[in-house]
């Protein structure tokens, strides 16, 4: 699965529903006896996930290890001489997480490089965009050298369609806040035409029979049948209720209600023996005994929890649950942001399907044109590192398109 290459990024966090999530490292031995060397194909892919340039992990490794270290940016190959394990560069990579990423206050990767000039004396200082605390970094580490010599480049802003954007750049890329505007995506050199077209027409086979009735959510959710329902699927999974009020939860802590109902839902979802409405009804019931039913994050992990490389088949599948949740636009973006995940990170297979996705969810009126308009033309780091985040983009242009034209010529029929 294209998923098992995914990390947490901070590694300690056994989290799967956890934000921040890096590709594991890889590595690739090269050359024998004296010129034996370890090379990090995903170097470039790992430190943009850090929104560090990828010379300073490398350099980091090279410090480490007492080994020489080698960069060719331009066809992102980074070399450690000498074999080295993959496990231990992993760790290694952790070293550097703590020391260079995290915020030593709230230990959020959400960080920027920033160099103080006081005298003669300059301070590597990181700067949080989580809880804006600024930490300072060990000076001693012989990693602060080299960044004192390669600082950070800062990333100007204001500029429009820069091509390959920000996230391309690799520095200090922790400067934006989570829902800041970027750079629209740019448009597509292919012809969209014939991919509209299979969008209409599948939307037209789309089953609708998705809804359950006022009746039948109340009717499930008695407490007797509950009771028995959630008896069968819950397979001795115990409902903890939290009355925190926590609007988000904490993306640290494996034991947050959200992590709970997303265990819940991909341990239960394959287990209802074929009585899809009484396990959607369940799950809702899950969400309220943990006090997040209302929550737009539940949104994000009932998408990550359901949703499969399957995708096109379970959303009218799981559909009437999302119609129960999501309730605003702030619940919609969370359900792109699902999106976003699933096919960005977890399936990128499904980059090409991004369109027959959106327009599924928009058969369903899970999503209103205005949002999904909006979430499509600008970029964000919200829910994925904002190189990812432009790639779904970019695979959504063909629906964009086709609800342009819809638009146009709704206004046209109106005159």
């Amino acid at each position: 699965m294209a998923s098992a290459g995914i990390v947490n990024i901070r590694r300690d966090v056994d989290d799967k529903f956890y934000r921040y999530r890096m590709p594991l490292l890889t590595t690739k031995i090269e050359g024998k006896g004296n010129g034996i060397k370890t090379v990090i194909p995903n170097m470039a892919d790992v430190a943009r996930a850090l929104s560090r340039p990828p010379t300073y992990p490398t350099k980091f490794f090279g410090c480490e290890l007492g080994a020489q270290t080698s960069f060719d940016e331009k066809n992102e190959r980074y070399i450690v001489n000498g074999a080295h394990d993959a496990n231990r560069l992993r760790e290694l990579l952790d070293g550097f997480i703590d020391k260079f990423v995290l915020c030593k206050s709230c230990k959020n990767p959400e960080t920027e490089l920033i160099i103080l000039k006081q005298g003669r004396a300059e301070d590597i200082i990181r700067d949080c965009k989580a809880c804006g605390e600024r930490t300072g970094v060990d000076m001693r580490h012989k990693l602060t050298t080299f960044i004192l010599k390669n600082p950070p480049v800062k990333i100007k802003k204001g500029k429009k369609k820069t091509g390959t954007g920000d996230a391309a750049a690799g520095v200090g890329g922790g400067g934006d806040s989570p829902d800041a505007e970027a750079s629209p995506v740019e448009n597509g050199a292919e012809s969209d035409d014939e991919l509209t077209k299979k969008i209409k027409a599948e939307a037209k086979d789309l089953n609708d029979d998705t809804t359950l009735t006022k009746e039948e959510w109340s009717a499930d959710t008695s407490p007797e049948a509950v009771k028995q329902r959630i008896k069968a699927l819950e397979g001795g999974i115990a409902g903890v209720s939290i009355a925190n009020g926590d609007d988000e939860g904490s993306d640290d802590d494996a034991n947050s209600p959200y992590s709970q109902l997303g265990k819940w839902v991909e341990e239960s979802k394959d287990n209802h023996e074929g009585d899809t409405k009484t396990f959607l009804v369940a799950a809702y019931k899950k969400a309220e005994e943990l006090g997040i039913e209302k929550k737009h994050k539940s949104v994000l992990v009932l998408a990550q929890a359901l949703f499969t490389d399957d995708v096109l088949n379970e959303i009218p599948k799981y559909g009437a649950l999302f119609a129960k949740t999501v309730t605003s636009e702030k619940h919609q973006k969370a359900l792109l942001g699902g999106i976003e995940r699933l096919v960005g990170l977890s399936h990128p297979d499904l980059l090409p399907a991004v369109p027959k996705i959106l327009m599924a969810l928009y058969q369903l009126d899970l999503l209103e044109e205005e949002v999904v308009t909006q979430w499509g033309t600008h970029v964000s780091k919200k829910y994925t590192d904002k190189e990812t985040s432009k790639k779904v983009r970019k695979a959504s242009e063909p629906f964009l398109k086709w609800l342009e034209e819809a638009d146009d010529d709704s206004d046209d029929g109106e005159q």
